[in-house]
């Protein structure tokens, strides 16, 4: 009797440890996930061409038939749950669009630098727990599932480099937790709806899309960095950034943004990169500033290929910080201003110099002012060319690259060129 219920016990052990330590909610999530990806696509040496089956999939991680992919932990019951996934750049392909994503334990998962397509699947709203969402550099197409926006614990969206299209969707206001929005490189459309609920966004790139309106008023106060360069946004730089105090980089190039560039930007509290080239502005508004400086944080700002007039801006040559100024491809009348050149050639202890000035392709005239006929080349990025000074030959490094402009051309903005 005792050696029979020694056997009984044994059978038992040996079935104990011949069970699935990962939960078998997991393990098909994971085939289903694998079943839909193009078997062409997995190459030799790949993490999905590694997975098998046969064997357990938290059991064997980092062995031969689970190389890599995914990361599991022990969450309950002493069952490991996936809590990662993030697939190697591998060349994967296939649509997902049927892919149940059926992972309640998911943190985080990213599927980018591959080759999926189809539409992005609702089921991704299943991932309750996870912070991470990256796809980037896919073709995946279609509109952006309202169902994103139930993700009340995502931390970071990365949309970007895909052929998404359509707008954004009004739902993102529901991204509490949102730290992190990118979807440029995409085909996006239509207005930006209201974020200013999601009150931990500190970095927003929606570059390269088609989004027309006008810029948002609404940011939350937390963000740092917004980037909405080459769409189709009109109107100008709304009086509400004056609010956002953490904002420290705008990058609103290539749209169709016209008017006066507003004065409070240039003093902004905490903005030190300010890019709006290749615009629509025909002015800037000067702030109020002493001789002894301007009160700014920026380091670069670049507002070439617009259509600004009006004398260089002196408070430029005033601002502590700024090292990097292009306002080239205006129409920029006058001379160099002194503030400029001292800030060049010898800024002193308290003023960081410009190590890029660019006032090329505007209509400045009179004598190119002598300290800069000593500065050699590669003491500073210059360019002067294409403007309308007496003298500028191209054995100066600052005039070569485009011919003065001619005198008729001059005189149509300058009426005091004789």
């Amino acid at each position: 009797m005792a050696s029979l219920l020694s056997l009984l016990l044994l059978l038992l052990l040996t079935l104990s440890s011949a069970e699935s330590k990962t939960f078998r909610g997991d393990v098909a999530a994971l085939k289903d996930l694998k079943n839909s990806v193009d078997t062409k696509s997995m190459s030799p040496g790949s993490c999905l061409s590694s997975w098998d089956f046969s064997f357990d999939p938290c059991d064997n991680i980092f062995s031969d038939t689970f190389t890599c992919g995914f990361r599991c932990d022990s969450v309950v019951s002493g069952l490991a749950r996936v809590t990662e996934l993030s697939l190697d750049q591998a060349g994967y392909s296939g649509s997902l669009s049927s892919v149940s994503f059926n992972f309640p334990h998911l943190q985080t998962l990213d599927l980018s630098g591959n080759y999926f397509s189809g539409t992005l699947p609702d089921s991704l709203s299943n991932l309750t727990r996870l912070t991470r969402l990256a796809v980037s550099g896919n073709s995946f197409s279609g509109s952006i599932p309202d169902s994103v926006g139930s993700m009340t614990v995502l931390e970071e969206l990365v949309l970007d480099s895909n052929r998404l299209d359509g707008s954004i969707p009004a739902s993102f206001n529901g991204l509490s937790s949102l730290k992190r929005l990118e979807i440029q490189l995409n085909n996006i459309s239509g207005e930006f709806p209201d974020l200013s609920s999601l009150k931990n966004l500190y970095y927003l790139d929606a570059g390269d899309n088609r989004i027309s309106g006008r810029i948002p008023s609404s940011l939350p106060e937390s963000i740092v960095q917004i980037s909405m360069r080459n769409n189709l946004i009109q109107g100008t730089i709304p009086e509400s950034f004056k609010l956002l105090n953490s904002l420290q980089v705008i990058d609103l190039s290539h749209n169709k943004l016209s008017g006066s560039i507003p004065s409070f930007i240039f003093t902004h509290q905490s903005l030190q990169q300010l890019t709006l080239s290749f615009n629509g502005f025909t002015s800037l508004d000067s702030p109020y500033y002493s001789p002894l400086g301007l009160p700014s944080e920026l380091i670069s700002v670049d507002l070439s290929n617009n259509q600004i007039q009006g004398s260089l801006p002196l408070f430029m040559g005033l601002s502590p910080k700024l090292s990097a100024l292009s306002l080239e491809n205006n129409n920029f009348f006058g001379m160099i201003p002194t503030q400029y050149v001292w800030k060049l050639v010898s800024p002193g202890s308290e003023f960081a110099g410009f190590q890029r000035l660019l006032l090329g392709g505007n209509f400045l005239f009179g004598v190119v002012p002598g300290p800069l006929m000593a500065m050699k080349p590669g003491s500073a990025n210059v360019q002067l060319a294409g403007n309308c000074f007496s003298w500028c030959p191209a054995t100066l490094f600052f005039c070569q690259g485009q011919e003065q402009r001619s005198l008729t051309e001059c005189r149509k903005f300058n009426r005091v060129i004789p």
